[in-house]
């Protein structure tokens, strides 16, 4: 198992997929499955029955995983998807910019 560069609230872009291109913040990581899940991306409809807690039954918008490997993060410095690296400053490991550098 390798370590993930990717944490909860990172802005991601999905690299592959049906929804390639879209952007959309970071709500669960499962390190363990390789599985991220990202906010309005992979989106599955469930049919719900009304219960005591949701009186309303129906279809229901649900966030589905999706693999670590088809998303990037995109940088704050440049705008843009890039991967991650990792530098040492001031004996604190921070996350770096591939393209630019810049922090992540």
């Amino acid at each position: 198992m390798a370590t993930v560069s990717i944490r909860k609230n990172d802005e991601v872009e999905v690299i592959s997929g049906k929804d390639k291109g879209r952007r959309g913040r970071v709500v669960n990581v499962l390190p363990k499955k390789n599985r991220i899940m990202v906010e309005a991306v992979a989106r599955a409809t469930r049919h719900t029955r009304p219960t005591k807690a949701r009186m309303q039954g129906g279809l229901v918008q649900k966030e589905q995983f999706i693999d670590l490997s088809n998303v990037q993060v995109v940088c704050k410095a440049c705008g843009k998807p890039t991967r991650i690296g990792h530098r040492t400053e001031d004996g604190v490991k921070v996350r770096i910019c591939r393209r630019c550098e810049g922090e992540v």
